[in-house]
C-alpha cells in the first residue's frame, strides 16, 4: 500500500501538499497563486512566528534557550536579536527548530482535518526538507530562482546586505538537494510562465485526490 493509500485509505482527508524553496525563491507569490485556485493554504512561517509569541510552552522554552532579550517589554520576539543569533549559529539554529516546529506541525494537523471540502491543501515552509517535515505529506513541490535573483528580492524586500541574505542562505539545503526530493519543481526565474506551471501541478494533484476518493 502505498504512503497516500495509508494516510486516506480510511479518510476524507485531503492529500497533503508541501510548497518550499530557498528564500527569495518566491514561495509566497506561487502559494498566493494556488489560493487564487481554491487551495487553502497554511502559511506555516507566518504561523511559527504568531506560535512564538502565542503558545506559552514555546515562549517559556525560547526564553531559556536565548535568555529575557528574546522578548520586548510588550511580549512581542525580539527577531533582531535573535536573528543575529541563529543566522550565524546553525546549532542554535537547529535548537530554535526544534522548540518550534513540533508546535507547528501539531497546528497544521489540526487545521488540515478542517479541510474537509478540500481535494487538496498546501502547507507553505522554507524548512520543509531540513526539517524532516516533508515525510509526512504526500506530495512536495519546490520553487526554485537562482541565487542572484533570490539575493536581489530579498536584499530589496528586507532592506538588508548581501552578506545577511547568504548568511540565510547557508543555513538552508542546496536547491539541488530540494528538487532531488520535490515530487514537482516550479521555476521561479523570470523564464517560465509561473501560473501556467501551478496550473498544471494543480491538475495533475486534483486528479489523484479523485481517484483517492
Amino acid at each position: 500500500m502505498s504512503k497516500i493509500d495509508q494516510k486516506h485509505s480510511n479518510s476524507k482527508l485531503p492529500l497533503r501538499v508541501g510548497v518550499t524553496g530557498g528564500i527569495g525563491s518566491g514561495k509566497t507569490t506561487v502559494c498566493r497563486i494556488f489560493e487564487s485556485l481554491g487551495v487553502p493554504i497554511y502559511y506555516a512561517d507566518d504561523r511559527a512566528k504568531a506560535i512564538m509569541t502565542e503558545n506559552e510552552t514555546v515562549v517559556k522554552k525560547v526564553k531559556e534557550l536565548f535568555g529575557t532579550q528574546a522578548y520586548l517589554a510588550n511580549g512581542t520576539l525580539n527577531r533582531p536579536f535573535i536573528a543575529g543569533i541563529v543566522f550565524h549559529d546553525k546549532k542554535m539554529l537547529e535548537s530554535l527548530n526544534a522548540i518550534v516546529h513540533p508546535a507547528v506541525f501539531e497546528e497544521g494537523e489540526r487545521w488540515n482535518e478542517e479541510q474537509t471540502g478540500a481535494p487538496y491543501t498546501i502547507k507553505e515552509a522554507a524548512l520543509l526538507f531540513e526539517s524532516g517535515g516533508y515525510k509526512k505529506l504526500d506530495k512536495v513541490i519546490t520553487v526554485f530562482a537562482p541565487q542572484e535573483l533570490r539575493i536581489e528580492r530579498v536584499m530589496k524586500r528586507d532592506g538588508v546586505s548581501e552578506e545577511a541574505v547568504l548568511a540565510r542562505i547557508k543555513n538552508q539545503m542546496a536547491d539541488e538537494e530540494k528538487i532531488k526530493l520535490a515530487d514537482f519543481v516550479i521555476y521561479n526565474d523570470g523564464k517560465h510562465s509561473l501560473v501556467q506551471q501551478i496550473w498544471q501541478i494543480h491538475q495533475e494533484i486534483s486528479s489523484l485526490a479523485d481517484t483517492k476518493k
